[in-house]
């Protein structure tokens, strides 16, 4: 069946283990975040046997997946919770991010098997979710005196909105807050892969101690940074695709142009006369965009809704109907295929 994205475990395993050891080597634990391969147990397995003790994920749903396939290992919720989702997590989540004194409320009302625990979460400049830093002191003492030790630690996010890089600046921002409150913190949770530069060059700010790991460990890529992370591989997932159509045509089109499948206005470069195929891969299946052929000869010129449309001139080859065709991805264009049913997932070990 295609598409199809080819699950490399060893490549996984090869990219957790290094970072594990990079951020060790500055005092950092890291919570392998699942959420793009959507809490999938084998995977999640095959990161805690390189001794990563911690998962996190963005869906609670993700997370009792893991927990119903016999994980027990610490869990994470890094999406700020629903008040709605408050009587699952509290029974399967041990610890949350929250930004607000009302989900520390109803979370504390719950109960619950986990008794979970709360990272606040402080926006140093990206503009996502948090107290706005210099505001943060006051509700971080209100919420200290609502959930007692439960309130063990403080995080921030950098990158995922206002594509903001993480710098000392801004991670010494985070530490100034925690240095404000009359009470520590166990935990100091202040990057993403977008961070790891800071581990990198040895200029991470001493009592930053926590890292939530995603991207770097599943592609070994930093989409923030626009870089491979040194040390990773970025080849765990493969996605292969089949070839529905092969011909020749003109590489502009010809007549008006309006919108396409999508809305957007694509554009187009006058090459001439082109070797073109047509995948059966689209936007209902990946982020065709996120697409980049293993045959670096190859160009994805656009997508439809379940058709993909690649330049092949270059490979100076023949195709034909049925052949497959291999393509890394961006974070992105996986997290849409783990997440589709129209894509099969196939392990390799």
């Amino acid at each position: 069946m295609f598409p199809k994205v080819r699950i490399h475990v060893d490549k996984i395993r090869h990219n957790a283990t290094y970072l594990k050891k990079l951020c060790a080597s500055q005092g950092v634990d890291i919570a392998a975040v699942t959420k793009v391969v959507c809490g999938n147990p084998d995977i999640a397995k095959v990161i805690l046997d390189t001794g990563v003790e911690m998962l996190a994920d963005s869906r609670v749903r993700n997370i009792i997946r893991m927990r119903e396939a016999g994980i027990n290992a610490p869990m994470m919720l890094v999406r700020i919770p629903m008040l709605s989702q408050v009587p699952e997590l509290v029974d399967h989540v041990d610890y949350t991010l929250i930004s607000e004194l009302e989900t520390v409320k109803r979370i504390m009302q719950a109960g619950g098997k986990r008794k979970t625990k709360f990272i606040f979460m402080v926006d140093v400049g990206d503009l996502r979710e948090g107290l706005w830093f210099d505001d943060a002191r006051e509700t971080l003492i209100k919420a200290k005196e609502m959930a007692g030790d439960r309130l063990v630690g403080i995080g921030t996010n950098l990158g995922c909105f206002g594509g903001v890089i993480p710098s000392v600046e801004n991670n010494e921002r985070l530490l100034e807050v925690a240095r404000s409150c009359p009470f520590d913190f166990e935990i100091i949770s202040a990057g993403n892969t977008a961070a790891l530069p800071l581990i990198e060059e040895g200029t991470l700010p001493g009592g930053i101690n926590h890292y939530r790991l995603g991207e770097s460990l599943m592609l070994g890529s930093d989409v923030t940074g626009s870089r491979s992370v040194p040390g990773t591989v970025n080849d765990g997932f493969i996605i292969d695709a089949e070839v529905v159509e092969y011909d020749e045509k003109p590489s502009i089109p010809i007549g008006k142009t309006g919108r396409d499948a999508f809305g957007g206005s694509p554009e187009f470069e006058d090459k001439g006369i082109r070797k073109r195929v047509i995948l059966a891969i689209g936007g209902q299946d990946v982020v065709p965009d996120g697409l980049y052929p293993v045959d670096e000869r190859m160009e994805v010129l656009h997508a439809s809704g379940d058709h993909t449309i690649a330049d092949v001139t270059g490979t100076n080859r023949e195709f034909k109907v049925g052949d497959i065709i291999s393509f890394r991805v961006s974070y992105s264009a996986l997290l849409k295929a783990m997440t589709s049913s129209y894509v099969l997932k196939e392990f390799v070990v």
